[in-house]
């Protein structure tokens, strides 16, 4: 996009002028969709694109998908923004594609549902649809953060595979002529849903740059999940409620939330939000603002091997300061440390005792008994009591539905922004 060119204004009737951004922000020309995409939306890309018969049904997806019977189905039952129809959300767009350079502005649509939805799709260019229910619940400048959030996924080309998503999950039936078989569809559907969840959180990011205010950011992911009661709820509280829901519980939890992402889009908005006020407190946040980023001309040069040694090294990371209980499982095993077995049994269980000890909780000690100790001449003593003491170690405290069709789409499973 240059950084002049012509626009209407609010009232669709003024004549050219630079458009700039209804208020100060940073703009990032040349900027590359690696300065904020998450290092888990490109390992799971990374590993998606390794997945047997992907780039076979690619392929096929490409040419059969009714693209462009999708976009006639919006222009014939939604409301296209531009300067004469939603001129605010026209201006948003604009500004957006602005600030993150986008050079072809997408086209934006406005549907009827009342369920808060958005999404960005197309194989060929992509199409931002915005529901109504969202337009009514958020203010403008939690509306921009979305905005920006679509945005970002059109400049790191999600909608080509988002838009394959959609296709394989609504007529997975109607594909099983496809050599690969029904099992192998709904394998690779899995890991489409695995790949988006993970483009969420750097479309999240996107947003932030767009919107620049993470307040903002944080109240439209708090309405996603409590509707727009705003003075009911309070920011602090909604990241607490994910710190609860990350360390809290034994493993049956931590299995519990595995089935409960599995058949979801999008990560769980505490989450979200959680990560997002991770990322916009590190450096690299800080010197992107500063205006160093990785440019869109150097993208070429990048190598695959790198990127994914950055994935590894995320996932490495995550692992070792996650608070989840199978993870923190996992670094005990992985340390060597105390007896398998009563490990995996407490914490399956959430037991609160050390191993080998059968006292009530709340009963003191007993006085030790003067008791000859079994040892040798020398004063060496016998080790048998306390034993278990030594192998006991610490215990950790104990601790979604399908995602409702919308936009028009049979059986399709929209995302939640």
């Amino acid at each position: 996009m240059s950084d002049s060119h012509e626009t209407g204004g609010g009232n669709g009737t003024g004549g050219a002028r630079e458009h700039v951004p209804s208020r100060e922000r940073r703009r990032f020309p040349g900027i590359s969709s690696r300065a904020y995409e998450h290092p888990a939306d490109r390992s799971a890309l990374v590993a998606l694109r390794k997945l047997t018969g992907f780039d076979t049904v690619f392929k096929a997806m490409s040419g059969l998908l009714p693209e462009r019977s999708l976009r006639l189905l919006y222009l014939s039952d939604s409301v296209r923004v531009s300067e004469r129809q939603f001129t605010h959300l026209h201006d948003m767009l604009r500004d957006a594609c602005y600030i993150l350079d986008l050079e072809r502005v997408p086209a934006m649509y406005v549907t009827q549902n009342p369920q808060p939805t958005a999404m960005c799709i197309g194989m060929d260019a992509p199409i931002i649809v915005i529901s109504t229910g969202l337009v009514e619940l958020l203010d403008e400048e939690e509306m921009r953060a979305v905005i920006g959030h679509e945005v970002g996924h059109a400049l790191s080309g999600h909608s080509v595979y988002r838009t394959i998503l959609l296709f394989l999950t609504s007529l997975a039936m109607k594909v099983a002529w496809i050599p690969l078989g029904n099992v192998a569809v709904l394998a690779l559907v899995t890991a489409l849903r695995e790949w988006f969840r993970k483009s969420e959180l750097s479309a999240d990011r996107a947003g932030l740059l767009v919107g620049q205010d993470l307040r903002a950011s944080m109240r439209g992911l708090m309405k996603l999940a409590g509707g727009h009661h705003l003075h009911e709820m309070n920011v602090d509280a909604f990241l607490e409620q994910a710190e609860e829901y990350e360390s809290s519980g034994d493993l049956r939890d931590s299995v519990l939330k595995i089935m409960n992402m599995l058949p979801r889009s999008h990560p769980f908005t505490t989450v979200r939000a959680a990560e997002l006020k991770k990322w916009a407190a590190t450096r690299d946040y800080q010197r992107l603002m500063d205006g160093h980023y990785p440019r869109r001309d150097d993208d070429r040069d990048t190598s695959v091997g790198d990127s994914f040694r950055e994935s590894a090294s995320h996932y490495a990371e995550s692992v070792r300061n996650s608070k989840d209980p199978l993870f923190a499982f996992v670094r005990d095993v992985a340390g060597g440390a105390g007896d398998l077995g009563s490990k995996l049994r407490d914490r399956f269980t959430g037991g609160a005792g050390k191993h080998g000890e059968t006292a009530e909780e709340g009963t003191p000690p007993r006085e030790p008994r003067d008791e000859p100790q079994g040892g040798t001449q020398d004063g060496t003593q016998d080790e048998t009591h306390g034993g278990a003491q030594d192998a006991a170690e610490d215990q950790r405290p104990g601790d979604g539905p399908e995602e409702r069709p919308g936009n028009g789409e049979p059986g399709d499973t929209p995302p939640q922004r």
